[in-house]
């Protein structure tokens, strides 16, 4: 089984060529819901996580205001954005990196602008050695993945969330979709299914910048959700899929003060079907899934483009060069649970008969910003809830409201994306 990120390819929008489908998907209008959101007076905190050694950027921290499930994680600039709630002006907040020491400051210290320094995690020689532990490491991945109904959150949630989803020719920003949706997360002892829910969303994308061809991802939100090993092992390491893995251990790092183990893993040099290879940190205390960061093994091409294209012209071949994932769990009251991941994949197109080709990035990342637990039943309608198959509609109205997004957590925009926005804001006032 393989992460669904699947991509559909349109000649001028219009005609749709099967490829390895023998239906074609409709093109889902997704209606908007603008309630639930919380009128509560707050104020925006920005700064930058840096290096304490070399003042570099860290990206993907997690920020979270202590005594509360409010939160946000650093974009790949290092920089962060968070809306306070006025009962926690005189809270903490706190800052967790992997490699990183754990560092708490007092919401009213923290000042327009500020550059946070986390400190490199001090791991003793001898919790580096892979002698840590006496299990071998394809013993402790298949533990990990049978902790889920211990170790992470066994009540029915309803989780706020940021999705940002770009496309991109080349260096040049085509398209770029933002949304907030709240997740219906179900047990992790169960096998149930996670629903979306769409609150507010604006997508633009300029045709001009694909040429006659263009991208959708289909999926959207889901397909950064099913990244989640824990819920959705599936996708990745299914029973018949583990014998096919090499795993070793690396150097181990620290957390929050704990020890973490680094499990390697990659797929045996006679296994031709496109596997996974990658990094799997496990808490050595507990054995829960604290991050995961791997890739596809695209070298087939044939192969690994059948695992993501699913509609294309007849003269072009698609071929996808890199697809990289990321997901990160956080811990509350002893249970983890998913808090963030990244998806980039990028394509190469052809056009048969012509002497250039092309490059596409699709990027998608998805943070939990807010949660609570609900009742059994958190789900009472489906009219609202988006399906696995949607594509997000073209919106592009709400670019022009710098308040958009009201007291909702977003992800910072990194600098080419702030510039993109910019750019369709312009556009906007122009027409």
């Amino acid at each position: 089984m393989y992460l669904k990120a699947t991509i559909l390819i349109y000649i001028a929008m219009k005609k749709l060529i099967r490829l390895l489908v023998i239906y074609i998907v409709p093109l889902i209008i997704i209606s908007f819901n603008s309630n639930a959101q919380n009128e509560e007076a707050f104020k925006e905190l920005k700064g930058i996580i840096i290096d304490a050694n070399t003042n570099d950027p860290l990206m993907f921290t997690d920020i979270v205001i202590k005594n509360s499930n409010i939160s946000t994680v650093t974009n790949t600039d290092g920089e962060f954005l968070l809306k306070i709630p006025e009962s926690f002006f005189d809270g903490i907040l706190t800052f967790t990196h992997l490699g990183y020491e754990k560092k708490e400051i007092l919401i009213s210290s923290i000042g327009e602008n500020d550059k946070i320094a986390l400190s490199p995690a001090i791991t003793e020689l001898e919790a580096i050695s892979i002698t840590t532990t006496s299990k071998e490491a394809k013993d402790l991945v298949i533990e990990m993945l049978n902790k889920k109904s211990k170790l992470y959150n066994t009540n029915n949630t309803l989780m706020t969330a940021f999705y940002r989803e770009t496309i991109k020719k080349r260096r040049r920003n085509a398209s770029l979709s933002e949304a907030v949706v709240k997740i219906h997360k179900q047990p992790y002892d169960n096998l149930k299914k996670d629903y979306i829910e769409l609150v507010k969303a604006r997508k633009k994308t300029d045709y001009s910048k694909l040429d006659t061809l263009a991208l959708k991802l289909q999926g959207g939100p889901f397909s950064n959700l099913y990244t989640d090993i824990i819920k959705y092992p599936e996708y990745i390491f299914t029973e018949e899929d583990i014998p096919s893995y090499n795993f070793s251990y690396g150097q181990s790092t620290r957390i929050n003060d704990k020890l973490i183990y680094v499990v390697n893993f990659q797929q045996k040099e006679n296994i031709s079907t496109p596997l996974y290879f990658g990094k799997l940190y496990i808490d050595a205390n507990t054995l829960a899934l604290t991050n995961a960061v791997y890739s596809l093994n695209v070298s087939n091409r044939e192969l690994s483009s059948q695992m993501y294209v699913r509609k294309k012209p007849r003269k072009v071949d698609v071929y996808p060069t890199e697809a990289t994932y990321r997901v990160n769990y956080r811990t509350t009251n002893g249970k983890w649970h998913y808090s963030y991941s990244n998806i980039s994949l990028t394509f190469k197109v052809n056009w048969r008969g012509k002497l250039f080709n092309s490059i596409y990035t699709l990027n998608s990342e998805m943070a939990i910003t807010d949660w609570e637990i609900k009742d059994n039943n958190m789900v009472k309608t489906k009219i609202d809830l988006i399906r696995p198959t949607t594509i997000m509609t073209d919106r592009a109205s709400g670019f022009s409201d710098p308040r958009f997004w009201g007291a909702y957590n977003i992800i910072e925009p990194e600098k080419s994306i702030e510039s993109a926005i910019k750019k369709i804001q312009k556009q906007l006032k122009r027409t």
